[in-house]
């Protein structure tokens, strides 16, 4: 038998015999189980020992399910939840998929379905952090989803873009994945507009990886202004306008005509910003300005 004692399975229910039953199946199976009789108890878990996957109960009292499943996807974004129910209502299940669980299954619990349905999740996820890592330091805007247009992971920076954009709602991967899916289901060579939040913004596809597709989020490009150089260097707003126009490769005759100053006041700001930014020519000072303007 394989082992994987490597693997911590948090159980969280608030039947003590399931509990005992899992536990003694996941023994078997080289597991190492964690148990909690409610969700306050699981997070409580989650904050000290990061589990490989959680088994969590839908119905228990004091904190359902579907909200200790959104509390512990604060905690362990990348950690799939698998949902333990004995509702099978299409709505119930929904709600499960929406507040972050990746998988079903139904009571009364079958032990060898769980452990497959275990052992498939965890090494989906071991494959996809390792994709994830990979491009967290790329620095890429990079996201994955599976067809029904359900969030896998995300790059950090996909996160802040989408929290940044989202605004009040409170869980905007749910409210996307509609749209991501119908796309799907059509022409991905075009990218998707999604505007359903504060601001607009574009999707484009990747490429399908096990099963799931890879999608890259196009930030929109912002044109930077004379006030951006002003806000992150220590000279004034009108040397900020010379240094603006010396990053495009302005001459100090056609600054001085674009700002309406003479080509000799140019030249005394541009003085001045060599002194303050420690350089001695328009190609240095214009360096350090296209960095900041990104172009």
């Amino acid at each position: 038998m394989q082992n994987e004692s490597s693997n911590v399975v948090l159980v969280v229910d608030d039947s003590p015999e399931s509990l005992g039953m899992l536990n003694a199946a996941l023994n078997i199976h080289g597991y190492t189980a964690l148990v909690a009789l409610n969700g306050i108890q699981a997070l409580a878990i989650a904050e000290k020992i990061k589990p490989d996957v959680v088994l969590l109960d839908a119905v228990m009292p004091k904190m359902d399910g579907f909200e200790t499943c959104r509390q512990l996807k604060q905690l362990l974004p990348h950690t799939p939840i698998i949902f333990m129910t004995g509702l099978t209502d299409v709505e119930d299940i929904v709600k499960g998929f929406e507040a972050g669980g990746i998988d079903y299954v139904t009571k009364p619990i079958a032990p060898d379905e769980v452990i497959a349905r275990i052992k498939t999740h965890i090494q989906t996820a071991h494959l996809a952090l390792s994709a994830q890592d990979a491009l967290d330091h790329a620095g890429n805007n990079v996201f994955c989803v599976n067809a029904e247009g359900r969030l896998s992971w995300a790059t950090p920076k996909v996160h802040q873009i989408i929290e940044s954009l989202a605004a009040g709602d409170m869980s905007p991967w749910a409210t996307i994945a509609k749209i991501i899916k119908n796309w799907l289901g059509g022409d991905t060579s075009q990218k998707l507009k999604i505007d359903c939040f504060t601001q607009p913004f574009h999707v484009a596809y990747e490429r399908q990886q096990n099963e799931k597709h890879l999608l890259c989020i196009m930030q929109p490009k912002i044109d930077k202004k004379p006030t951006h150089l002003q806000q992150n260097l220590p000279i004034t707003k009108r040397e900020s306008e010379v240094l603006y126009w010396v990053s495009y490769g302005k001459t100090s005759w056609e600054i001085s005509q674009i700002l309406s100053m003479s080509p000799r006041t140019v030249n005394k700001h541009l003085e001045q910003i060599f002194k303050k930014l420690g350089v001695d020519n328009r190609t240095s000072a214009a360096a350090i300005s296209l960095r900041i303007l990104g172009v």
